[in-house]
């Protein structure tokens, strides 16, 4: 009679560890609990080399057409700390009505960064996401369109700042090779509610997540990252009328074009025009979309990819020297090795944020996944976006075994001093 009770623990214990107990495992790798930096850089002894000027620049897009690379920096790494609404920093909204940051162009030959001037533009800019995509109306492919996330501070009556945001994108217009970006008008919705990246279908259709329903500290946004149950985000499609409208909410409409996703986080470009990468955050998810013809529907997910740590914004590198047997075409995300420690970091301009980049191809029906980049936060803080340039293969590259192709890996972060690269194996 008495081994009975501890018989009926035991089977609940077991029942637990078995239902449970590979879920929580896999929270606290994501979240990085499990692992631990010692202090020194861990970067496989391969040479970093910084960007200047690209301080605190949270997505970087890879324009293969010029061979440019594109990004939104915030320039002043002071506001970051005081005002960052994805991470629920609101604590200074009069120092973020006066952010300009900018818009870069970074040539991967040179590794020199180029800020763009504003036309027409005169902020506040708080940057975050972005897209780049051409226009296919300009001359010999002469010119890009910039879609940008903007986490303005929202404005009272007295004309003070704040308390929180009123988060808008921006819609710019930028000649190749030109120095300046022109901006074309502003964006609003209700339903962009905590915009996180944008993802442009072309220049008037244009899908946005929300990464978060509870938008302001508290237990149920920490609760919201760290439950993958709480699926409570959405992916939202927006439709503009007008590209010249001077109202941010003019000539705008918008509907959910996907809902039910944990921490709808970055977004990213597939291997065609409409496949849509989005990455479930603190899920540590990329899953593979495709979006409707003639939006006349939801965003489908056709496959979901696991990754060991959070997941923050995807890309697709179409390998440009791919041939029979040897493509090495694949997916990207950058995020953090440790997401657990960034609650008690990302107000300190002094502290680390250990980084990982996880390269993922599709090979002989699984996926291939492998760490193209690690550091504990020494050359890189807060890997929240990486693309790949490849390398052209050498001239006797058919004497060379066929694991030696290379390319750069260009890694920034949403707390990062710059860009870094890195050259890797592919």
């Amino acid at each position: 009679m008495r081994s009975y009770p501890l018989s009926v623990l035991g089977a609940v214990l077991a029942y637990l560890l078995y239902a449970v107990g590979p879920s929580l495992h896999r929270r606290l790798t994501v979240l990085g609990a499990l692992r631990r930096y010692p202090g020194a850089a861990t970067t496989n002894g391969a040479e970093v080399i910084a960007i200047p000027d690209t301080v605190h620049c949270e997505d970087i897009h890879y324009h293969a057409p010029s061979g440019s690379l594109f990004t939104a920096c915030e320039d002043n790494a002071e506001t970051r700390f005081k005002w960052f609404p994805p991470l629920a920093n609101f604590d200074d909204p009069e120092l973020a009505g006066k952010s300009r940051g900018s818009i870069h162009v970074v040539d991967p030959n040179t590794m020199q960064s180029r800020r763009l001037k504003f036309e027409n533009f005169d902020g506040p800019f708080v940057t975050h996401g972005i897209d780049v995509v051409p226009d296919k109306d300009s001359a010999d492919g002469e010119a890009v369109y910039v879609f940008a996330v903007n986490h303005i501070p929202e404005t009272q009556p007295s004309g003070a700042k704040g308390p929180h945001a009123r988060s808008q994108l921006e819609v710019f217009h930028h000649v190749l090779g030109s120095s300046s970006v022109k901006h074309l008008r502003s964006v609003w919705h209700p339903l962009i509610k905590a915009p996180n990246d944008v993802f442009a279908e072309s220049p008037t259709s244009i899908y946005v997540t929300n990464d978060h329903r509870h938008r302001y500290h508290g237990l149920m946004r920490t609760f919201e990252d760290l439950c993958s149950g709480a699926k409570w985000t959405e992916v939202v499609h927006v439709q503009l009328a007008s590209l010249a409208a001077s109202d941010p909410s003019a000539a705008v409409t918008a509907r959910v074009a996907l809902s039910g996703m944990h921490n709808a986080n970055g977004l990213g470009h597939g291997r065609s025009e409409r496949e849509i990468l989005i990455s479930s955050c603190t899920s540590g998810v990329l899953h593979i979309g495709q979006i409707p013809a003639n939006f006349s529907g939801n965003i489908t997910i056709r496959e979901s990819v696991e990754i060991d740590h959070i997941a923050d914004n995807p890309s697709y590198f179409a390998d440009p020297y791919a041939k029979p047997g040897d493509d090495r075409s694949g997916f990207l995300e950058a995020g953090l090795a440790r997401a657990v420690d960034l609650s008690s970091t990302h107000r300190d301009p002094a502290a680390k944020d250990p980084v990982l980049v996880t390269y993922v191809r599709p090979i002989a029906g699984r996926w291939e996944k492998r760490i193209l980049f690690e550091d504990d936060g020494t050359r890189l803080r807060s890997a929240s976006a990486a693309v790949l340039v490849a390398l052209k293969p050498t001239a006797n590259s058919e004497s060379v075994a066929a694991d030696t192709r290379k390319a750069w890996l260009f890694a920034t972060g949403f707390l990062s001093k710059g860009i870094v690269a890195i050259k890797v194996d592919l």
